[in-house]
């Protein structure tokens, strides 16, 4: 319940704050509830991820592209994901989620969500998402762009992100998947 209320209040106030650009950064402002704490006492481990999406609708909400996506009968995805703490978030404590794409390919969107609180970082999470039609199949990076009114080349990855990609595919297929 407690993502459901924020995902109602991103919804509702995304669209009256700052426009940020498609491959700019998003910051999502949050705050660590009693509801988030693990038996820790610190945010657990699953809020992040779950914030993550919550993020990326703030995001795709104010570069513009929720409504174009929405019109087009296409949702995303979370095809792959992965997290690296560096330091825990407390009950109340005030922190921003900075999302942006790092790159694409024929298929996904590479992305990346930084926790930040007082301009340090907390964690750092990478996605692996795709976009899929309500009739059936995927979408592919170049229609989705087309979509969004852009026609633009695929930042250079990073060798970092490329490892990534790499040993996710190849775990992918050490599972037979």
């Amino acid at each position: 319940m407690n993502l459901f209320f924020r995902l109602m209040f991103i919804s509702l106030f995304a669209r009256f704050r700052s426009k940020t650009d498609l491959l700019g950064e998003c910051a999502t402002p949050f705050r660590v509830w009693p509801t988030d704490l693990d038996v820790l006492r610190h945010m657990n481990k699953g809020v992040y991820l779950s914030l993550q999406d919550l993020a990326r609708v703030d995001y795709m909400i104010r570069a513009g592209a929720a409504e174009k996506i929405a019109i087009e009968g296409w949702y995303p995805v979370v095809a792959s994901e992965t997290i690296r703490f560096r330091r825990s978030l407390q009950a109340f404590q005030k922190f921003e989620l900075r999302t942006k794409i790092l790159a694409w390919d024929d298929k996904y969107i590479y992305l990346e969500h930084r926790f930040t609180s007082k301009n340090e970082v907390i964690a750092i999470g990478m996605i692996k998402a795709r976009f899929l039609k309500r009739t059936g199949g995927s979408v592919s990076s170049q229609e989705l762009l087309s979509v969004l009114g852009l026609s633009l080349d695929t930042p250079v990855m990073a060798d970092y992100l490329r490892a990534w990609i790499e040993a996710d595919l190849g775990q992918s297929k050490s599972a037979g998947l």
